[in-house]
């Protein structure tokens, strides 16, 4: 049953980090697509991407090697690390008035902790 638990709990995480990771060099790449209908790209939209990818790009291939190397002892910490920086991109769709941004960085979060909370308990 771990093992099987372990895998879901590899694969989830994995998916979690890429779409994170992704994002956030698309991000980069094309900063007007956070923005709401009519909103205009600034130089503070382009801060805020970038600074987003600073912080999620790192963060989403650590957990990629920890999954990759099959790191189970260490990872726990790093996917509490990972769960409150989404709940922390939730909390800023959830002030910018964006309901996918909070419902898919909810839904990460949830990944992340809910698995975190898995390794630390078995």
């Amino acid at each position: 049953m771990e093992v099987a638990a372990h895998t879901l709990i590899g694969l989830l995480n994995a998916l979690v980090s890429l779409v994170s990771g992704v994002s956030a060099l698309v991000g980069v790449a094309r900063p007007a697509m956070a923005l709401a209908a009519g909103e205009q790209l600034n130089t503070a939209v382009v801060f805020f991407a970038r600074a987003y990818a600073a912080r999620a790009v790192p963060l989403s291939a650590v957990l990629l090697v920890q999954l990759a190397a099959g790191a189970w002892d260490g990872l726990a910490p790093v996917l509490i690390v990972a769960g409150l920086a989404q709940l922390g991109d939730a909390a800023i769709g959830a002030a910018r008035r964006n309901t996918g941004m909070l419902l898919t960085t909810v839904l990460l979060a949830a990944v992340h902790l809910g698995s975190a909370g898995w390794l630390l308990t078995h």
